[in-house]
């Protein structure tokens, strides 16, 4: 059953609004640090910056607007306490990309300690991440701001933004900046940074997993890459993976650039932060599609800050989930 419009109205506008000033604070950030510093090599003090200061920016416009939720957020403050330099360039990074009031350091730095809930099972919260793909941020390549409301455990919306996504990915050298936005039984959504309108988009309609693609992590210590190419041979896929940083990869799996989206895991401890599936795997089941663990099971964003209950994600159109699910299981037996 589809939702109203109106559900959830509020949030979704607000979260648009926070997703794109955040987002817009990042192209700032890349095009005077990265591009005009030498960024040495492991030096992340860019993307650093762009992190507490994105976190600063959306926690700020979710308390003034929802001050009765809670978030968990993936950056706390500490680090700005203990470097004051640090702390003045974030903030004036803040208030020269707010667009409001300038705040003091330590205003900064409360916003930030904002994302510091446990999450759960019951009530109202946000899960923000606000740079995912730092390595493919100080690349000039893809990350995206990532904002989810969740309640009672459940993902109700989702916004992605990825500012250096092309609208279309068939035209690489054309318009960049892609904005993603669902609600539970409401559809998925994309647009430009440029404009508002907002375009209705669905998964692939391929009913055979041979006849799509991959999209995968650039990082092989995100996922077993060599996993996710024994089960492409299963399932006789021969066209080249698309790899990306970040939850750009839901984006894409959401439009139907790739089919499929696998994150196998790489040792039997890691879990998975809420904050880097929430949005997307709403984003892409609103377009039609399945995200599942390796087991087939929900993503369980009720149980804290990661996904304890889940090993991995297996993400594709509705008809080749079980298909790819059925090939990711005969792998890893």
């Amino acid at each position: 059953m589809l939702q109203s419009s109106a559900y959830l109205a509020a949030e979704k506008k607000v979260a648009i609004a926070a997703v794109l000033t955040a987002s817009r604070l990042c192209q700032s950030v890349f095009k005077t640090l990265v591009s005009s510093e030498t960024v040495l090599k492991g030096d992340k003090s860019p993307v650093t910056v762009a992190d507490f200061a994105a976190q600063s920016l959306v926690n700020r416009a979710l308390q003034r607007h929802f001050p009765n939720d809670a978030i968990v957020g993936e950056e706390d403050a500490a680090d700005l306490h203990a470097d004051p330099a640090l702390r003045d360039r974030v903030l004036a990074l803040v208030n020269a990309n707010s667009g409001e009031a300038a705040v003091t350091g330590q205003e900064m730095c409360n916003f930030i300690d904002l994302g510091s809930s446990a999450g759960g099972s019951v009530g109202r919260f946000w899960t923000l991440d606000p740079i995912d793909g730092t390595k493919g941020f100080l690349r000039g390549e893809q990350y995206a701001v990532c904002l989810a409301l969740i309640v009672d455990g459940k993902v109700e919306l989702g916004v992605l933004g990825c500012p250096n996504l092309p609208v279309d990915l068939s035209k690489p050298d054309g318009e960049r900046g892609s904005l993603f936005v669902a609600t539970r039984n409401g559809g998925a959504y994309q647009r430009s940074f440029s404009s508002e309108i907002l375009h209705k988009i669905h998964t692939t309609n391929a009913d055979k997993a041979s006849n799509t693609k991959f999209c995968e992590s650039v990082e092989a210590g995100h996922s077993s890459q060599s996993d996710a190419a024994n089960v492409a041979g299963l399932l006789g896929i021969t066209q080249q993976s698309i790899r990306m940083d970040s939850q750009c990869k839901y984006g894409i799996l959401s439009r139907g650039d790739a089919g499929i989206y696998l994150r196998l895991p790489v040792s039997d401890t890691y879990e998975e932060k809420i904050w880097d599936h929430a949005g997307g795997s709403l984003i892409v089941e609103e377009s039609g599609g399945v995200v599942t663990d390796i087991e087939g099971m929900p993503l369980d964003f009720g149980v804290g800050r990661t996904l304890k209950n889940n090993k991995g994600v297996v993400a594709a159109g509705k008809l080749i989930h079980t298909e790819v699910m059925e090939a990711v299981n005969y792998l890893l037996e």
